[in-house]
């Protein structure tokens, strides 16, 4: 993932670190992003790859009502010949029509160790509710997730010839896709197993 040992960008992911344990083979630690396991899809497959990574990730952040310590991540990964950036805007645009019936986005500049260019994307939700003024903080955008073609330094390292190939990645939190879809003000609301507030998301499974 273009993360060397001492590279400052592991000090951005807050990560949980847990104790050493005293068993062979059993360090673990847990991940901050689904990215490991379109690593490990690279290293065991050829392009033309395309892969969806859903899963658990867990954060060393503040609880609010935006944000939550343990959450659930989806990353897209697109790798072939050929493949630029305007291929990324193009399905971040499709997904966005499909899942929300809006095409109103803005991406911006940002920095990921292992995509170059990266950005973050955000959608124009509007402020027609108490809620989406909360959501959004009043603006009626809201970031709903980071993307970038992926570095040539991230192929090199899964045997992938960056010359031939190139690629783009993406990655979203679904709880914050969840509140905007069933105006759920509180993200903290989907970890409290309140049955009242889970009865109402049974026709979704």
């Amino acid at each position: 993932l273009n993360l060397p040992e001492h590279h400052p960008a592991r000090d951005m992911q807050d990560t949980f670190f847990i104790e050493k344990s005293d068993k062979s083979n059993a360090d673990k630690l847990l991940r901050t992003h689904t990215s490991s396991v379109q690593i490990r899809y690279m290293e065991n497959n050829k392009p033309p790859i395309r892969t969806i990574s859903p899963g658990r990730v867990f954060r060393n952040e503040d609880i609010s009502a935006r944000s939550h310590c343990i959450f659930h991540q989806v990353e897209g990964l697109y790798i072939d010949t050929g493949v630029s950036f305007a291929d990324l805007k193009q399905t971040l645009i499709y997904f966005t029509k499909e899942m929300f019936g809006k095409s109103k986005i803005r991406l911006r500049p940002s920095y990921f160790p292992f995509t170059e260019p990266s950005a973050e994307m955000d959608i124009y939700w509007g402020l027609n509710s108490e809620t989406d003024y909360r959501i959004t903080k009043g603006t009626g955008w809201l970031e709903i997730m980071g993307c970038g073609m992926v570095d040539p330094n991230v192929l090199k390292n899964t045997n992938i010839d960056p010359a031939k190939y190139s690629g783009y990645a993406f990655g979203m939190g679904i709880e914050r896709i969840a509140m905007l879809l069933y105006q759920i003000p509180d993200i903290r609301m989907l970890f409290e197993n309140d049955v009242r507030f889970l009865e109402q998301f049974k026709s979704v499974i």
